[in-house]
């Protein structure tokens, strides 16, 4: 149960009670109930929770503020909120103040179900596909892919705690252009092994040192077997041979990241089974294709000026974007990447998901609107195709930016990120900052071991917490059950502000799914180890009464509940000592 909900909601309940009491006894006019919010104030000495009732009802009942306020007060009744009184204030505003029920029940809740508190079913067991990191499979991922990996994986986990069935998926480019020149950047570091310098190398090819390294291991094994093959065929044996080593390496790079997917998706059972040609001929049929100059060309403007319109959109805006159309059938018949990431979303739908999310980086945000324009001139609906966009990120070591890695001379790799900062931090990290902001990196905090590291910040709250257990322990003290009365002594500043902050986590947990930013929660956890430590400081546990040291000793194991809960969520460690 979501106490913090609850309360919100027995709220509302006796204040529409109080408006319609106070129409019925002529103390205001009768019309129509207004619409108004319970909100919580930022500075909560003022009241946990707030209305404005009264200013928004001034209009419908033609009265002052103030003498609504004064209505509405003078008849409300708040048994069975779980405040204990209230006070107006300023022009209008009627304040509340939450009573002992209130702190009881959060911790009760919490330690009555630690495992799944928090959980929601916000999502109704709606299918969602989450496909994010989706790099492309001709070389090394890198770090935007480790931003991506750690926000992907952790909104999925958001999700299935918010009640949805959430999916995550990899998307492996292993058909079209970027295989093509794959293989023919192998074929001319192979060829320059035995032929040297007269092999030009290709002037798109891939230049990285992988591809030297990956044509060295096919001649260490096979000698010079493919010289004198026909191209076609010795680009084909020399794509056969490392493609699949890279594939083996990123999931293994995934794994390693913690990162489990459900489904690894190849482009090219897209290809083989005929679903390109099929999108294509669907659009065709749909009168959105054309032909020119021998390729198939979609009539993309024409669909995205009817879509703007169609959301009130100007003409002066549309012009302003220079929407332009896009090939999906090149002059060679082969399908562009466009056609094929239009068929794989309509794969998407077809295997059931109702709403899609995709993680790409920032350069793609031209790619938005015309990938939910194409749904929609399919017959699906665009507006449940959503893409998170990722900003870019900086490695960052003593304030300098790091261009390359010491031990390969290369940019940096998701593989030497790993190697040299623990996977806790990495993606705790990663999680600190909304995807939309540009990220630095620092290394140097990363491998920290103190209180700068937020993840070892709050795993520190959590072995913190396990200490004051174990040295109880040795004394012979046992937690035990509380009563109402024990856990009503819990009324130091620092013990209700952390049991408010405790009965939010449900709440956050729904708003991270809604806005699709798992930050969130590790913003929530970091300010949980912040509340803790204060109470910390400020509240002894042990050598007071039994009474208030058993609650307070309640109040830890719910924050240690919580804090195992969000780590164990996001799949890092929560050790009990440190």
């Amino acid at each position: 149960m979501d106490i913090y909900a609850l309360a919100v909601s027995k709220l509302k309940e006796a204040v529409t009670k109080a408006i319609e009491k106070a129409i019925e006894d002529g103390a205001l006019p009768n019309a129509e109930l207004p619409g108004f919010i319970i909100e919580t104030p930022a500075d909560q000495s003022h009241g946990n929770f707030a209305t404005n009732a009264a200013m928004a009802g001034a209009k419908a009942f033609r009265m002052p503020p103030f003498k609504i306020a004064q209505a509405i007060t003078e008849r409300l009744d708040l048994s069975g909120t779980m405040c204990e009184r209230f006070e107006t204030a300023g022009p209008g505003f009627i304040n509340f103040f939450l009573g002992a029920e209130f702190y009881s029940r959060v911790i009760r809740e919490i330690i009555s179900n630690p495992e799944s508190y928090g959980e929601s079913g916000f999502g109704k067991g709606e299918k969602v596909m989450v496909e994010f990191v989706s790099a492309n499979p001709t070389g090394p991922m890198h770090m935007g892919n480790a931003r991506g990996g750690a926000l992907g994986d952790c909104l999925a986990a958001v999700l299935n705690k918010a009640g949805y069935s959430a999916y995550r998926e990899f998307y492996v480019n292993d058909a079209g252009n970027q295989i093509e020149k794959f293989g023919c950047s192998l074929e001319a570091r192979y060829l320059q092994i035995f032929k040297g310098d007269e092999i030009e190398f290709p002037e798109d090819g891939y230049q990285g040192a992988d591809i030297t390294d990956l044509a060295r291991e096919y001649a260490d094994i096979n000698g010079d077997a493919l010289v004198d093959a026909e191209p076609e065929a010795r680009r084909k044996a020399l794509v056969d041979y490392a493609l699949p080593k890279n594939i083996k390496k990123m999931q293994d790079d995934m794994a390693a990241y913690r990162i489990v997917y459900d489904k690894w998706f190849f482009e090219s059972e897209l290809h083989n089974s005929g679903a390109v040609k099929e999108v294509v001929d669907l659009l065709t049929a749909n009168g959105l294709t054309y032909e020119k100059e021998g390729a198939v060309w979609y009539k993309n403007k024409e669909v995205l000026t009817k879509l703007l319109i169609s959301e009130g959109k100007t003409q002066k805006y549309i012009d302003n974007l220079e929407l332009k159309d896009d090939v999906l059938i090149r002059q060679n018949g082969n399908p562009t990447y466009f056609a094929a990431d239009i068929a794989y979303h309509k794969n998407k739908f077809d295997r059931g998901f109702k709403n899609l999310i995709d993680i790409w980086g920032a350069d793609h945000h031209g790619h938005v609107m015309r990938m939910k324009g194409a749904m929609n001139a399919i017959g699906y609906d665009g507006s449940r195709l959503n893409v998170v966009l990722m900003q870019l990120v900086k490695l960052v070591r003593n304030g300098e930016l790091v261009k390359m890695s010491k031990r390969t001379g290369k940019a940096i790799q998701l593989r030497d990120l790993l190697e040299e900062v623990p996977v806790d931090s990495a993606r705790f990290l990663f999680n600190t900052r909304e995807a939309n902001t540009q990220m630095d990196f620092d290394l140097d905090l990363a491998v920290a071991q103190d209180n700068q590291n937020p993840v070892y910040y709050v795993q520190y709250a959590h072995a913190r917490i396990c200490s004051i257990f174990k040295a109880l322990a040795a004394d012979g003290i046992t937690p035990a059950e509380c009563s109402a009365d024990e856990l009503a002594l819990l009324t130091a500043p620092e013990e209700r502000e952390l049991i408010r902050h405790l009965a939010l986590y449900t709440n956050e947990i729904e708003s991270a799914a809604k806005d699709y930013d798992p930050t969130k929660i590790t913003r929530y956890v970091t300010q949980l180890a912040t509340l803790f430590h204060k109470f910390y400081n400020a509240c002894r546990v042990k050598g007071v009464d039994e009474g208030l040291m058993q609650a307070r000793l309640a109040l830890c194991s719910c924050v240690r509940f919580v804090i195992k809960n969000v780590l164990t969520m996001f799949s890092i460690n929560c050790p009990d000592s440190m």
